[in-house]
């Protein structure tokens, strides 16, 4: 009896030494993800993109998407990025969720107290005023991310003389514009009114042609919500700076996603050029592509089991996927890929959280988020 007793003895102190503490495992923080990285061989631009995927976060007001989407832009043109592709939520004022009202307030962000107040809205079909309302608020945003990017508010704390073209929209309703800065100098005080935009570029629909800047070394030019028609504008004024100048297209009006148009038209040979033609987006990509673009900063959402999801994704990091609480006032992490998730990968990713349904979590017949 006392042999059996100290052999139960012997074997429960075995099984304690060897057996491993779940408790431990699920508390790895970041820093022990990037030194098992480098345990097994991981480059050292993988455990860099493991900590920028750490850092990442949602930004809940609209000055710390600024600052976020301004530091992103900076560091990719620190590595060489001078053509970015930037995608950002768009601030709309807090009281604009009542659909079916005829007119819609615009959001007041030049008031930074009140810019606090903004929601942070993807650029989805909830706009009622369309394309030009996405426009009135992408504007705005555009010049404050170029007043953050600008070396004259660093050096002297002022902010940057913009200039906004609207002639490239020839239709004036499709909510396309071009913002650039332009370095100050003696020729500012000219009555004229001269704004340097000089070398006629492409004919408009009236024969009338569409001038494009000339930007200096220090200058920055962001197409703002370009569509297919400009894309002959974006090539000419690309291909004619200086490659060190940094030229961005900011939320353009092709989506991220393909339909079957748009992977048609990424096929070569005349199937191809008709898809192309009918208006999917490949030939523009390839175009794009030409012209070294690339996405540095993108920020979209929408919503999946009834709740807001939010993904987000540097030019250095995985496509990182959030969720919004119960109280609205947080995003919390469900996930992360290396491709851009589609919509059955996020509701997985929920599913493994165990996530339920948003009006489930109302009712309280599932865990609150």
């Amino acid at each position: 009896m006392k042999i059996t007793s100290f052999s139960l003895i012997i074997s429960s102190t075995a099984a304690f030494l060897v057996s491993p503490e779940p408790r431990r495992i699920s508390r790895i923080n970041s820093d022990d993800r990037k030194h098992d990285a480098l345990n097994l061989g991981t480059s050292a631009s993988d455990v860099g993109a493991i900590a920028v995927n750490d850092s990442l976060q949602i930004p809940l007001s609209y000055n710390e998407m600024i600052q976020q989407v301004s530091s992103c832009m900076s560091d990719a043109y620190k590595m060489g990025m001078s053509r970015q592709i930037v995608r950002i939520l768009l601030p709309r004022d807090a009281s604009s969720g009542q659909l079916g009202e005829y007119y819609e307030a615009d959001a007041q962000i030049t008031d930074r107290s009140k810019a606090q107040e903004m929601k942070l809205v993807p650029t989805d079909e909830s706009w009622q005023g369309g394309i030009m309302q996405l426009y009135r608020s992408a504007s705005p945003s555009t010049k404050d991310i170029l007043t953050q990017l600008s070396p004259t508010t660093a050096t002297t704390g002022l902010p940057p003389k913009i200039i906004e073209d609207r002639s490239i929209d020839e239709s004036g309703v499709d909510g396309v514009g071009l913002l650039y800065t332009k370095s100050r100098s003696r020729n500012d005080d000219n009555p004229t009114g001269d704004t340097g935009v000089k070398n006629g570029g492409l004919f408009g629909i009236f024969g009338e042609s569409v001038s494009l800047p000339t930007l200096s070394e220090n200058d920055m030019c962001v197409f703002v919500q370009p569509n297919q028609e400009v894309v002959d504008v974006i090539e000419k004024l690309s291909s004619r700076t200086e490659a060190t100048t940094l030229i961005a297209l900011l939320n353009p009006q092709w989506r991220n996603v393909d339909d079957a148009l748009d992977s048609a038209s990424k096929s070569d040979g005349v199937f191809g050029a008709v898809a192309s033609f009918l208006g999917g987006k490949g030939s523009v990509l390839r175009r794009l592509e030409e012209l070294n673009y690339s996405p540095t900063y993108t920020l979209e959402g929408y919503v999946c089991k009834g709740g807001n999801i939010r993904l987000i994704k540097r030019f250095d990091s995985e496509w990182i996927v959030f969720a919004e609480n119960d109280n609205g006032d947080q995003f919390v992490r469900i996930g992360s890929m290396k491709d851009r998730p589609m919509y059955q990968d996020v509701e997985k990713m929920l599913d493994d959280k165990g996530v339920g349904y948003k009006y489930a979590r109302d009712l309280g017949m599932a865990p609150k988020l």
